[in-house]
């Protein structure tokens, strides 16, 4: 009992880390270009996590490297587009609730990749999650916003990272995993940066700040403690925690950076969750 309720403890960390990951790269992008950022970022991350799977890293056949890499390079993809976003975006939170959406844009994707069809759960939940989505984007009119798009593609292309690393982990223990994938997210950051523009090097103290929290809270302990959540929780009940990241992202943006959320996009987001909790509800009683 009380090693479970450690673990639900573990994954409302995890969200709350990753809430703060959504403004600390707001903040950061503001000074420095997307490439450093990325690089950054995510090698720190990667070196952080190294000590918690050297030893298992170094016993791994190359062909689990290689697929771990490869997985890797698609997480980059999506985390380089989800980057612009936030960059472009002046709405972070409905971000976070597009974003959100892969959970339920994965079993489509399984199905197309695998053969493998969605469930039950699936079919209840998209309809809600389509409505979700036109409340959050419907303005004057059928009208979406350039980074809501750029959004929605990296929601669904790591709705695909998601089945491929669910594939992997039947092989790979998942610190490994994420420490190798990190790695080559932050690699393909230093690639974009040789080919942009130079950061800015008067980088402001916040800004600084706001980076290592990106790295050391946002990423190195948010992943850390959603391991050790979702091992000690039941796969159900650690998906609707996880639910709770763009609530938090909401809250601390109307907060901090002070963004308006009218009652439209509140019952927008609101559907969002409604359908995400339906998927994960439904898919436990009909598997």
């Amino acid at each position: 009992m009380l090693s479970r309720v450690r673990g639900e403890l573990y994954l409302l960390l995890a969200t709350l880390c990753a809430a703060v990951g959504w403004l600390a790269s707001k903040f950061v992008l503001q000074e420095i270009s997307s490439g450093a950022f990325i690089a950054g970022r995510f090698i720190l991350a990667s070196l952080l996590l190294l000590p918690f799977c050297y030893r298992r890293l170094r016993a791994l056949p190359s062909i689990l490297l290689v697929k771990s890499a490869l997985v890797g390079l698609l997480l980059a993809f999506s985390i380089h587009i989800w980057v612009y976003s936030v960059r472009i975006t002046n709405n972070l939170s409905e971000g976070a609730f597009i974003m959100s959406l892969a959970m339920i844009i994965a079993p489509l994707t399984r199905w197309l990749i695998l053969n493998v069809r969605p469930n039950r759960a699936f079919w209840l939940s998209l309809p809600v999650a389509i409505l979700g989505m036109v409340l959050l984007t419907l303005k004057n009119g059928w009208h979406i916003d350039i980074s809501q798009w750029y959004f929605l593609l990296s929601s669904f292309l790591l709705s695909i990272h998601f089945v491929l690393n669910k594939h992997l982990s039947d092989e790979i223990d998942s610190y490994s995993s994420i420490c190798i994938q990190m790695l080559f997210v932050g690699m393909t950051g230093i690639l974009l940066f040789l080919v942009e523009e130079k950061t800015n090097s008067n980088i402001s103290e916040p800004v600084i700040i706001w980076f290592l929290v990106s790295v050391f809270i946002a990423t190195s302990l948010r992943y850390l403690v959603q391991s050790l959540g979702q091992y000690k929780v039941k796969p159900e009940v650690s998906s609707l925690i996880m639910i709770l990241e763009p609530v938090w992202t909401l809250i601390l943006s109307l907060i901090i950076l002070g963004e308006s959320f009218g009652m439209q996009k509140l019952l927008g987001a609101a559907a969002i969750v409604l359908s995400l909790v339906t998927y994960i509800l439904v898919s436990k009683k009909y598997p």
